[in-house]
């Protein structure tokens, strides 16, 4: 399970529909209905938010947004109805470990995605971020880089 920290205008086709089915799989467990992937890493700085469930659905409905500015149409009424959410402080340590983590999916599958990514100097995070000094995210760590 990925969920990017970075917006999702950087992924590539493959890479948007993963963060959606895997955005979608999130839900489903910070729901209590699945019983698998509860314990994942990757969910931690959801968790932490005063409302998980509604954090990730509005995460959810920023990569839908995305995919439709692509011309796909994901299923928004897999997604919980939200309105608006509070921010997600991250590190910049996580936010250019995730850089060099895409750049060298992009590299294999996507050269001009590369090339675009490459020549930015630091990528637009999901909106539900906020970025601030620090090394990369103690859960990010403990996935095992």
């Amino acid at each position: 399970m990925r969920l990017w920290t970075l917006h999702p205008k950087h992924l590539d086709r493959i890479g948007l529909v993963a963060l959606w089915r895997e955005t979608l799989l999130a839900q489903k467990v910070l729901q209590g209905a699945t019983r698998g992937y509860r314990q994942h890493p990757q969910l931690v700085r959801f968790r932490r938010q005063a409302d998980p469930v509604r954090v990730i659905g509005c995460y959810a409905s920023l990569v839908a947004d995305e995919a439709e500015l692509r011309g796909y149409r994901f299923l928004r009424d897999k997604l919980i109805d939200v309105a608006e959410c509070e921010r997600i402080p991250c590190t910049t340590g996580q936010v250019e470990f995730e850089r060099r983590h895409l750049l060298a999916k992009l590299e294999r599958r996507d050269p001009c995605g590369y090339r675009r990514l490459l020549a930015l100097p630091s990528p637009e995070l999901h909106p539900l971020f906020v970025e601030w000094p620090g090394p990369v995210e103690d859960w990010e760590v403990s996935i095992g880089r």
